[in-house]
């Protein structure tokens, strides 16, 4: 009987044997050569049922989405198997050759691996000459755009949600795109970013990179509820402003099966849909400041805030060094705030203020502190008194003013190691002056210099030079006259530096270009493109959008292909510096914005 119950054991294990050697799990990705702005899918697959699924770290890429698992299930010949796919959508960061790890999953309780994969990452687009092999694996992607009729706004949609609707001008706010759906989500990708006119912003950064989802009860349905993009904004000026929408496209997971049909929705073929989903506009009314009680000391600061001064030292000698701090810390618009100009004695030299911020935003606003430090430096000996600063702010809260004050500090400057620092005056004959080193000689009144006739008083360039001065005078007279006239109009100047000023943001960019910084680069290729619209169309760059922007240049009889490939160079730019671009290089872009506005100042 036990020989019987040994050779069953070992039978069993054997079969244990066979189902775990069946057993695998395997890496692929789409490409294996990609470019720096282009996206490309990992999947890890195991044929069978799985936990503890670990992913790799993902360094040098930026996870885009993911985890998207999916399973699936067949029937061979009466035999069942099961698989489970874990995916993530990446970019990748900088060039190179990378090395994505290993990701691990316990299948019956046996730790397993798949195999490392290669990643060669060049500037710009890949080529399309991909190894076959190793995408061969790759789940289908069978993506249709959405078809009319079909409604989708009940089970996937995005809405903007601000944490205050009424506010004063310069109150910060906190916005927040939140996506909320029921359906499988297989992939997604910015359309259009919100422009945010009439604000200024800071967005909320995500250190980890990944989508964090929740569940929420909304008008008495359960969703899964991911907050997309935060900011916070300060309004920009009094009145409604409108908060822009966010767009952007999903593809959406369907199949024929019905709800309750779960042994259909395995079996059953499914169509990835692609859908377009816009948030509804959201309308913010800002009320102006008061002008009651506006003390003198009030530079703009909203928000609530402390004040606090320092002095390194109390007493020195004359011509050292002094360094004088004053710190403003709380909540509210500290990146805003007006430099501060504190009164000193007057035989202090005082140098501009290094300024150092240490400020945060997340969700409960923007708060920290602004450090200014002023390089003193005594010239005389004495008793000095640095007078108290004041600092005046608007508490939204209580609707006042409130004024704050630093401490004041007395300091004694000694006499310092030199001479200079010191200006007196004393009787001294010659004798005295004789003395000192015989360094200073008296003069002396009875020497005969020059010759009569041959001194500059009375020669011909004497006459010359005199008779110069009032032709030099009417000559700058009329100068003073030209250049009052040429600068008088504004509008005309800023107009015609406008190319200067934006040939130093295109600088900044190509700096940033060479330094493979893609996000900095197309930032400062979009201030440059808005700012020089802004001066050479003489419209304030609050009131600055796309519409305002082609119908101008149309009353100036531009172009239309020339408006076009403007508004597409200022889209493209304001998507590149939140998520990735593809199918186009920067230097492409780079070339295309300087070809552009040489263009329009021929044109204009």
């Amino acid at each position: 009987m036990k020989k019987i119950y040994c050779i069953l054991l070992l039978l069993l294990l054997q079969v244990n044997l066979l189902f775990a050697a069946d057993i695998r799990f395997t890496a692929s990705v789409s490409k294996t050569e990609v470019g720096t702005t282009e996206q490309f899918e990992i999947t890890f697959t195991v044929n069978g049922n799985g936990d503890r699924f670990t992913p790799p770290s993902f360094n040098n890429f930026i996870v885009v989405s993911g985890p998207n698992v999916s399973t699936s299930m067949m029937v061979v010949n009466g035999n069942a198997s099961s698989s489970m796919a874990y995916s993530y959508v990446l970019v990748a960061a900088k060039e190179g050759t990378y090395t994505i790890g290993p990701a691990t999953i316990v299948v019956n309780g046996k730790q397993l691996s798949t195999n490392p994969i290669k990643m060669k990452v060049v500037k710009g687009a890949a080529s399309q000459n991909n190894n076959p092999a190793v995408t061969q694996n790759a789940p289908d992607s069978r993506v249709t755009m959405h078809k009319p009729g079909t409604d989708i706004s009940k089970s996937l949609f995005i809405k903007a949600v601000v944490d205050k609707s009424r506010v004063y001008l310069g109150e910060q706010i906190t916005l927040t795109y939140r996506l909320y759906t029921r359906v499988a989500l297989v992939g997604s990708e910015p359309e259009k970013l919100p422009d945010l006119n009439g604000f200024y912003s800071q967005d909320i950064k995500n250190p980890d990179q990944n989508v964090k989802w929740r569940t929420e009860v909304y008008k008495g349905v359960k969703y899964n509820v991911a907050d997309m993009k935060q900011s916070i904004l300060f309004p920009e000026h009094a009145g409604d402003i409108t908060i822009d929408p966010m767009s952007m496209f999903f593809v959406v997971r369907e199949t024929a099966a019905s709800d309750d049909d779960m042994f259909g929705q395995f079996f059953d073929s499914y169509n990835d849909v692609k859908y377009k989903i816009k948030s509804a506009p959201v309308v913010v009314h800002v009320n102006p400041l008061p002008q009651a009680g506006k003390p003198d000391s009030f530079g703009g600061a909203v928000g609530r805030f402390a004040i606090s001064t320092s002095l390194d030292k109390k007493e020195l000698k004359a011509n050292e060094p002094l360094n004088y701090k004053i710190k403003i810390s709380g909540t509210g618009s500290l990146k805003l705030l007006k430099p501060i100009n504190p009164a000193f004695p007057a035989d202090f030299e005082k140098y501009d203020p290094k300024t150092v911020d240490s400020i945060a935003e997340s969700e409960k606003g923007s708060s920290g502190s602004r450090t200014y430090t002023y390089l003193l430096i005594p010239r005389h000996e004495g008793n000095f008194t640095i007078d108290p600063v004041k600092f005046s702010y608007f508490d939204p809260s209580t609707g006042k003013y409130v004024t704050l004050t630093g401490r004041g500090f007395p300091v004694k400057v000694n006499k310092g190691l030199s001479e200079n620092n010191v200006t007196a005056f004393s009787p001294a004959d010659k004798q005295d002056v004789k003395l000192l080193n015989k360094d200073i000689r008296y003069i002396k009144t009875d020497a005969n210099i020059t010759k009569e006739g041959e001194g500059f008083y009375g020669s011909g360039l004497y006459y010359s030079l005199l008779a110069a001065g009032p032709l030099l005078f009417l000559a700058a007279l009329a100068y003073g006259k030209w250049d009052e006239k040429n600068n008088s109009d504004i509008v005309k100047v800023k107009s015609r530096k406008a190319g200067k000023i934006a040939a130093k943001h295109l600088a900044s960019a190509q700096a940033q270009l060479s330094a493979n910084n893609s996000r900095l680069f197309y930032e400062n290729v979009f201030k440059g493109l808005y700012g020089y619209l802004s001066d050479k169309l003489n419209i304030a760059a609050a009131d600055l959008n796309r519409e305002k922007i082609a119908a101008e240049l149309k009353a100036r009889s531009l172009d239309e292909g020339l408006i076009n490939s403007l508004l597409e160079t200022l889209d493209l730019c304001d998507m590149a510096r939140f998520a990735p671009v593809s199918g186009i290089s920067a230097q492409q872009v780079f070339d295309k914005a300087k070809n552009m506005i040489n263009d329009i100042e021929n044109e204009i």
